[in-house]
């Protein structure tokens, strides 16, 4: 019967990583796993509990810090909302921190300061620093930095 604990553990750490972007009640779950296969060969409770030990350490030792690295997608491969982030558009109005519209690519996209502060002009280069459902969050280039560009 203890093997059934191990499972339900299991299941609730698998629940509750679904609510955080953290993986390690995933790596958790993952090793409550085979402490419920050494559970139901028979083991003894301080063997289950070590095996998820070990487990527990191995995973969040070794494959946690590999899954983070491969966890960001690299910006050739966003889609998307996502490939927007980090490119540069164009102000079509005055974009203030409540309202304005910007030209990304070839689209118009509702825009307001992604930061209270200086507000974008018309014609005004900004960077695009995140996207809010429909609206872009946007930070306006420094005049000094587009005469470099």
């Amino acid at each position: 019967m203890a093997w059934l604990v191990w499972v339900v553990l299991a299941g609730l750490l698998g629940l509750a990583e679904l609510h955080t972007v953290t993986l390690v009640l995933g790596m958790l779950a993952v090793a409550a796993l085979p402490a419920a296969l050494v559970a139901a060969l028979g083991a003894s409770p301080a063997a289950q509990v070590a095996i998820f030990a070990a487990s527990s350490v191995l995973l969040l030792g070794v494959a946690r810090p590999i899954a983070r690295r491969h966890r960001h997608t690299p910006v050739e491969l966003r889609t998307g909302t996502a490939a927007l982030v980090g490119r540069q558009g164009i102000a079509v109005t005055a974009v203030d921190d409540r309202s304005g519209q910007v030209r990304i690519g070839g689209e118009v996209w509702s825009a307001r300061l992604y930061a209270p502060g200086r507000a974008a002009r018309v014609g005004a280069t900004v960077d695009i620093l995140a996207i809010d459902g429909a609206t872009a969050l946007v930070l306006p280039l420094p005049e000094d930095e587009l005469e470099a560009q």
